[in-house]
């Protein structure tokens, strides 16, 4: 399958918005917390049109039966806690296409280290830009493989997620 990344869609936002709305009538009485992660939650940044976002949740006694609330809808598709990260992963669309949400607790690393990333991207264009670079020239040359994209990002996010986490850590 073809990896797609496109330039920036000024109706990311708009999408993610329309995905929480869809999923908030099922999950309402757990009180989630969506966050719109990923690269279609910076502004101007190229991305593969797939929205990421997070459903959080107070604590595990919750998140257990959201859990089960959405493997129940036919449009996503289960993956699991693929890492033991305790981040359950869904899907829905196709390829590059669609949304992938994860469910997690508010204390969940995964969550706090996509959101450093994110925050860091939205301001600091250079470094976003230096993504996309990357991006791009990963799309060339995987020819599809999903592996060699996704671990061709690995170092230049662990080291945005470090950037972001110590200038955190140094901020009054």
């Amino acid at each position: 399958m073809a990896i797609v990344v496109v330039p920036y869609d000024p109706e990311w936002p708009q999408l993610f918005e329309r995905i929480v709305e869809e999923l908030r009538p099922l999950l309402s009485d757990l009180s989630p917390v969506f966050h719109h992660v990923g690269s279609t939650s910076v502004p101007g940044l190229s991305a593969k049109p797939k929205i990421d976002l997070h459903a959080v949740f107070a604590g595990d006694d919750l998140l257990g039966p959201a859990v089960d609330r959405v493997k129940s809808l036919q449009a996503y598709t289960f993956h699991g806690d693929k890492y033991g990260q305790q981040t359950f992963t869904f899907t829905s669309g196709r390829g590059s296409y669609g949304a992938r949400l994860y469910l997690c607790t508010a204390d969940n690393a995964v969550l706090r280290d996509r959101i450093a990333f994110r925050d860091y991207l939205r301001t600091h264009p250079e470094r976003a830009e230096a993504y996309a670079a990357l991006k791009l020239r990963l799309m060339r040359e995987a020819n599809g493989d999903w592996d060699t994209y996704t671990g061709g990002k690995t170092d230049f996010v662990r080291e945005t997620v470090e950037l972001a986490l110590s200038a955190h850590q140094g901020a009054p």
